[in-house]
């Protein structure tokens, strides 16, 4: 949860309009190739003094052996972050799309990146790029360019769960295992490519992370909704997962950032890494009912 009750998680427009300007300020806008028309889109029309960052050619994830979207070596965020402008003490503001739960994912794996990191002052545009545009707030149509800064990380391992962790937890239980996939993936019915096997980390429930997702607000559901959406994954230690650790990046951001709940930890490695074992167990089929 964020430690500064002056970096929201969440931010309105009309909240961030008003700090516009401000030192330590960053709007870090990710409409990327795929999730929002990337820099061309960027281009056409962004919140003033923002800079652009795209998901997939900035590397905000690294792949290793079969593992597809792990946290970048500290070296390599060093780089990217200190490129984009970020200090240390940046108030970093994150503008997702704001068009549909597949870019608020890489939005909320930004966020979690970011957090993973060591940075403290974070916040989420509440409705994207598409809740400032239709907002009335001004457009800016030239470009930025990041003042470059030193970023020196420092990992916060209290967010990131290591495949050593979530072994664990599938042998010895102590947390639960969220998976944020659809419930054909999480049977078995469907498979991604970069998952070796169907099916899920033995023990898991399912709660999708895009039913989080509002779309008739371009943002997440209310405060209620939520925390009935993800009542399965009970009162302790969690740990959301999916194929990649993008789509279960919305379960994090809600679980530790919006719903304040503690010890709440994203498996990056997800089940391209899991499964890229053959020695590691897989379920398939529906779950075997709770109580």
């Amino acid at each position: 949860m964020s430690s500064d009750p002056g970096t929201p998680a969440l931010m309105s427009p009309d909240e961030l309009a008003t700090r516009l300007g401000q030192p330590g300020l960053l709007v870090l806008d990710m409409r990327s190739a795929g999730y929002g028309g990337g820099r061309q889109a960027f281009d056409a029309g962004h919140i003033p003094g923002s800079v652009h960052s795209d998901y997939v050619a900035d590397g905000w994830r690294q792949q290793k052996g079969a593992a597809a979207g792990l946290l970048p070596d500290p070296e390599r965020l060093s780089a990217l972050f200190g490129r984009l402008g970020i200090a240390p003490d940046s108030h970093v503001v994150i503008v997702p799309a704001g068009m549909s739960s597949g870019d608020f994912s890489v939005a909320a794996r930004v966020f979690w990146t970011l957090r993973a990191a060591g940075h403290r002052r974070l916040s989420m545009l509440d409705g994207g790029w598409e809740a400032w545009a239709a907002s009335g707030h001004p457009v800016a149509t030239e470009s930025v360019e990041p003042q470059p800064a030193e970023y020196p990380v420092s990992p916060d391992a209290s967010v990131r769960a290591t495949l050593a962790e979530v072994e664990r937890v599938v042998r010895e239980g102590g947390g639960t295992l969220v998976d944020s996939r659809g419930p054909k993936s999480f049977v078995g019915e469907e498979k991604s490519p970069q998952a070796a096997r169907a099916g899920r980390l033995p023990g898991s429930v399912n709660v999708e992370g895009a039913q989080a997702y509002d779309p008739a607000r371009n943002g997440l559901k209310n405060r209620a909704e939520l925390e009935a959406l993800f009542a399965p994954a009970g009162d302790g230690a969690v740990i959301p997962f999916c194929n990649t650790g993008q789509a279960a990046a919305t379960d994090w951001f809600v679980l530790a950032e919006v719903l304040g709940r503690p010890n709440v930890k994203l498996y990056d490695g997800s089940m391209s890494e899991w499964t890229a074992d053959p020695g590691r167990p897989v379920e398939t089929g529906p779950a075997a009912k709770q109580g």
